[in-house]
């Protein structure tokens, strides 16, 4: 596996599967796709015949309603919870006995220093899965980070067995404040043959490009009063307008299965009562978006 291309698969892959297939091959390719991966199209917004290639299906909108969005905060996405816990010492639990730092996987100290002593809960993608990703509660954005880096499979065998996994594939990590000044954050990891990542609200973002030598992109939003002056003179910091999304507002796109490690600070994790007794009940569990993280026990009113 260490010698596969992967950089290289993942781009053409994620090329391939949206190029747009000739009649009758087309429907015929993506009732296929459906039946491998059991793939529900009654949830679907539109009628299979109405994408034009697997990518199309693959990036699918859901209906209206289909997914009603519970109280309190709610899971960004379809998915399997892999790993839930505490960030202690600013360490994440990747599997049991695995841990990557919030610096690697953000890969700005001042960001990750936002998160120290929150909670983390990790969602892995299948492709099963619905793959667009949305806020799970009011916010407003403050800041993207698109990380590019390697693509290695999401899957049990890979995260078992390469060491800080989620801080070394390509990503992309937004982060955003409620309105009690609480700071959440969605990363979203690739893997391989995630042919891009796409963020919903910012199109300077663009994972598709493969050329050599490419940087961080680093975008912050809604002004810059609470910023010093060093960090206003810092060209390599791209500016943005203020921007807010509500709950269930969508976030970001994958092109083909990965994960997303959500992220909240500590002011945040204990509005939410965060504790072993709940990561124990969230780890392992399949969710659907707009579930609410903490079932019937959380007053919606307080989020």
């Amino acid at each position: 596996m260490p010698v596969l291309p992967k950089d290289d698969l993942s781009y053409w892959v994620g090329r391939l599967v949206h190029q747009k297939l000739p009649d009758p091959f087309r429907i015929a390719s993506m009732e296929a796709f459906v039946k491998a991966y059991g793939i529900d199209m009654t949830e679907a917004e539109l009628p299979l015949e109405s994408y034009q290639s697997i990518g199309d299906l693959f990036t699918r909108k859901l209906k209206e309603d289909i997914r009603p969005l519970g109280a309190g905060l709610v899971h960004p996405c379809d998915s399997k919870i892999a790993e839930a816990g505490p960030v202690k010492d600013g360490k994440l639990t990747q599997v049991k006995g695995v841990t990557y730092s919030c610096e690697e996987l953000l890969r700005n100290k001042a960001v990750a220093e936002l998160f120290t002593n929150g909670t983390f809960a990790t969602y892995y993608l299948c492709p099963t899965d619905y793959h667009r990703v949305h806020v799970p509660m009011d916010v407003s954005v403050e800041e993207v980070i698109h990380i590019p880096g390697a693509f290695w499979p999401v899957n049990q065998w890979s995260v078992s067995n390469v060491p800080k996994l989620y801080a070394i594939n390509e990503r992309v990590a937004m982060i955003f404040r409620t309105d009690q000044g609480e700071r959440l954050a969605l990363v979203m990891v690739a893997a391989t043959n995630v042919g891009a990542i796409t963020c919903s609200f910012e199109p300077r973002i663009n994972s598709t490009v493969r050329q050599s030598g490419r940087g961080i992109t680093h975008i912050r939003y809604g002004g810059d009063g609470m910023r010093s002056s060093v960090e206003r003179h810092d060209k390599s910091v791209l500016e943005g307008p203020a921007i807010h999304l509500k709950k269930g507002d969508e976030a970001g796109i994958f092109s083909m299965g990965s994960s997303v490690v959500m992220l909240m600070d500590q002011g945040l994790s204990r509005r939410l009562a965060m504790n072993e007794e709940r990561f124990a009940a969230l780890r392992g569990t399949a969710v659907k978006l707009g579930q609410s993280l903490i079932p019937a026990k959380f007053d919606s009113r307080e989020i």
